[in-house]
Order: C-alpha cells, then structure tokens, then sequence
C-alpha cells in the first residue's frame, strides 16, 4: 500500500520494511524523531531512546529511556532490545550532540572533551559492537551513523570537541564498512547540515530576542554563520529521514562505507564523487 507522506509530498511504500526489527537512538525530538516516524510508515518495528521519558509517549513498549554516552546506559538499551525483539535488522545511530562550553579550545576541559566522544562516538561504537555479531550471523543488517558537516567545517567557538568527534565516526564508519560488506552488513553515514529542529527553532527565538530582530533575520544569521546555504533554507528533519528510509532500503542495496552530505550546498567542495559504468558500452 502506498501513502503520503505531507511532509515531503512522497510518497511511501508502507510494506518496503514490513518485518524489521529497528533501533533510533535518540529518537523523540528532531531529526531522531522524523526517522521514527519515517521507518515506521514503511512497516518497520522501531524501538527508540531518549535520556527522558517523553510527555506524549504513545507505544511504551518501543521505548527505551537510557543515557547511552554511558557503557550502563548502552548495556541497558542492548538488553531490553535483545528481551523485545532478539536482535537488529537496522541500527541508526543517531544521538549526538554538544554541551560544552563557548569560548574556543582553551576553555574545554578534558571531561569536556570526554563527553563529547561519549555522546558523539562511543555509543555509536558500543551499540555497533553489541548487535553486529547478530547481523553478521544472519549475513544481513544496515547501520546508519548520523555525523555532520561540523566534521569538516568545525565551529571553533562553540563545538571544537563535538566537531572532532563526528570527525571520528565518520572515519570509524568508513572502517567499519570495509571490515563488516564481506558478510552481508551495510554501514553508511550521513552528516546534516542546518536542521531547523525544534531545538534550532528555540535556538533562532533566543537570538532574536537577545538582537532585537525577527526570526528570519536571526535565521539568516545563522546560515551566514555557516557562510551562506545556497538553497537559501535551512533543512528539514523529514529531508534527512527520507535519506535515512532509503539507506536503509533494498533500494540502496550496492551502497556500502559512503557518507552522504544533506546541507542544501553548505559544503563549498564536493566530497561524494560518484562514478557511474554502463555496462553495456563496455
């Protein structure tokens, strides 16, 4: 059966992931949030975390609350997934995220830095480790880590550490994809660029206020900040949760150890090179 999905005008496939078993971390707000959403419309069964129980919840049971920057946190999200659906068809792992100080390299201190390798990598890296011997078992399974442009095009201010430590997941992805294509298992990234989640709509509010200006001049201060989006908007979770519904799709069945840039032209250099053969003029 096909739907609509509003947010996109596309339109989905509601059987394409009938029968998966899915974990989102992070996965009650923003783009988490919109991936949930999206997975499930394609008939997956997608179990989420979040650090704080939502006041909305709706299926408890597809709910884990656990902080997975820390090995318990983790160790508590692989066993209540193992005791609900036994193992993984698709993991995304989305958490991230950064709350360190401004002020630029000088201020951070190392439980700064640790912090952010906690959140950013480490529970990426401890989940990956926890329900691959699964996957590898079956000869089949998708991995998704969500990065970010900040990998490459680091706000020095404010998210050093943050920026570094998306850096090593993508390279740590790219790694992984290589050991695990072998035996059946995917693994991709993407990094967003400016996502006007809810958390960056609060984000636009409080600068306009403090500046004295409108919620379209402080946005465009920010896309200034990141020297200008060429599409002249920031993104939508939906966008990125469309990328991430098909990675994670038979559709994307040869794509292996890539990361995808969704940023609407942030990134002046182009870092996905793709080289299409025909075959049939060989």
């Amino acid at each position: 059966m096909k739907i609509m999905n509003t947010s996109t005008n596309i339109q989905i496939d509601s059987n394409e992931l009938a029968g998966k078993k899915v974990l989102v971390t992070g996965g009650t707000k923003g783009i988490g949030e919109a991936i949930v959403k999206r997975l499930r419309q394609a008939g997956a069964r997608v179990i989420t975390t979040a650090r704080s129980m939502p006041d909305d919840l709706q299926s408890p049971d597809l709910f884990i609350q656990a902080n997975i920057g820390t090995p318990d946190g983790v160790q508590t999200v692989v066993e209540q997934v193992l005791a609900r659906f036994g193992g993984l068809d698709i993991l995304v792992n989305n958490v991230g995220g950064s709350s360190a100080p401004s002020g630029g390299a000088l201020v951070l201190s190392d439980d700064d830095w640790q912090q952010a390798f906690n959140d950013n990598l480490f529970a990426a890296v401890r989940l990956d480790r926890a329900f691959l011997p699964k996957m590898l078992e079956q000869h089949s399974g998708v991995i998704i880590h969500i990065s970010s442009i900040q990998r490459t095009l680091p706000l020095h201010d404010a998210t050093l550490a943050y920026a570094a430590a998306k850096a090593a997941l993508t390279n740590y992805s790219k790694g992984l994809s290589n050991q695990v294509a072998p035996r059946g298992v995917r693994v991709n990234t993407i990094a967003p660029g400016f996502i006007e989640t809810t958390a960056a709509e609060g984000l636009i509010a409080r600068l306009a206020e403090t500046a004295g200006t409108d919620l379209d001049t402080a946005r465009q201060g920010l896309m200034d900040s990141l020297g200008g989006i060429p599409m002249g908007r920031p993104g939508r979770p939906e966008e990125v949760a469309e990328l991430v519904a098909f990675l994670v799709s038979d559709r994307a069945s040869y794509i292996t150890g890539t990361e995808y840039v969704i940023d609407g032209g942030t990134m002046r250099r182009n870092t996905h090179f793709l080289a299409v053969t025909h075959l049939e003029n060989l």
